[in-house]
């Protein structure tokens, strides 16, 4: 899981050189900005939503195909929220508006890390270590989530408008930035710092590492690396319910099978960062915001297929990913 150290810089320089490659195909400077921003604020989204994946197959080699209920539940839970904060979401000021949306999100984030608890205990736990049978469960866990969520909040498509000061754009010459994803930007950022921060610099981030290289060495000092797979299970349905709130927002509207359609960017992204790669995940979804923004724009019957083209191409270069996990 170290991506700092030791690192081969390579990968690094995908993310700039795609985009480069891109203007001279886009013409317009302006436009290739606003495509740009864009496709890194769709990236950092598909981050978040991916990151807690990430964790839970490289710490805890589970292939958690379930994880797409989180990313609903979370963004139909914000649903509920900000519906009931309409003073504060139709506000013109941007601090009326945070204290709707934070709210919206660690309430999202609690009922998946709740509901992520007893996935793991009920659905997770009885498989560990067969991933057809994780696959086949899990997969099936999601469907009956889904089920539920239509049962709570209905089988239809529901609005998730923006609050009223995250709508419009600002200027940067001729090229106009959406204030909303500026804020996914950031959000990403912030994520994606606090987890490398976590993994790699407290004692938490240092046994959850150890246990995964050497789970008999750790146990043998008194830890107990179950409780702490389950605290990482937990966090990574938590962090799918933020993505999903963020996803959902981007989207302006939410539909009980938004998990298992976003599934599809998740995976590509997983194995594009090298199966478990905190670092390599961030990569792959810049790549994936990207690809999806440039060729949307270029060739929108491409955009479909453009990713999966993405995908094959590094793993021809790369056949394990970007960084991928030592222990795989």
């Amino acid at each position: 899981m170290k991506f700092f150290e030791d690192i081969d810089t390579r990968p690094l320089l995908l993310v700039p050189v795609l985009a480069l490659l891109a203007w001279p195909l886009i013409g317009s400077g302006s436009t290739w900005l606003t495509l740009t921003v864009a496709g890194l604020a769709m990236g950092m989204i598909i981050f978040i939503m991916a990151s807690g994946l990430t964790l839970v197959f490289g710490l805890m080699d589970v292939l958690n195909f379930g994880h797409g209920l989180f990313i609903a539940l979370g963004a139909f839970v914000a649903t509920s929220v900000l519906g009931a904060m309409g003073d504060w979401t139709g506000s013109g000021e941007w601090w009326r508006n945070m204290v709707a949306v934070l709210p919206a999100m660690v309430v999202a984030m609690a009922v998946a890390a709740a509901v992520g608890l007893a996935f793991e205990r009920f659905i997770v736990r009885p498989v560990y270590g067969q991933h057809l049978k994780q696959i086949l469960i899990t997969m099936g866990g999601m469907i009956i989530g889904e089920e539920l969520i239509k049962v709570i909040w209905g089988p239809q498509q529901i609005a998730l408008p923006l609050p009223e000061a995250m709508r419009g754009a600002v200027l940067v010459g001729d090229a106009a930035i959406e204030k909303y994803r500026l804020l996914a930007v950031a959000v990403g950022l912030a994520v994606f710092a606090a987890q490398m921060w976590v993994l790699g610099r407290t004692k938490i981030g240092l046994l959850i590492r150890a246990g995964v290289q050497d789970r008999e060495m750790v146990e043998s000092l008194g830890y107990r690396i179950r409780r702490l797979f389950v605290g990482v299970f937990v966090v990574g349905s938590a962090l799918a319910g933020l993505g999903g709130v963020m996803w959902g927002l981007y989207q302006q509207n939410v539909v009980p099978q938004m998990g298992a359609q976003v599934n599809v960017l998740i995976f590509i992204v997983i194995i594009i960062g090298g199966l478990g790669s905190t670092g390599g995940a961030l990569i792959g979804a810049l790549l994936v915001g990207l690809m999806a923004n440039y060729t949307g724009f270029l060739a929108p019957k491409l955009a479909l297929f453009s990713n999966i083209a993405l995908m094959a191409g590094i793993l021809l270069w790369r056949p394990q990913g970007v960084y991928p996990v030592a222990n795989r």
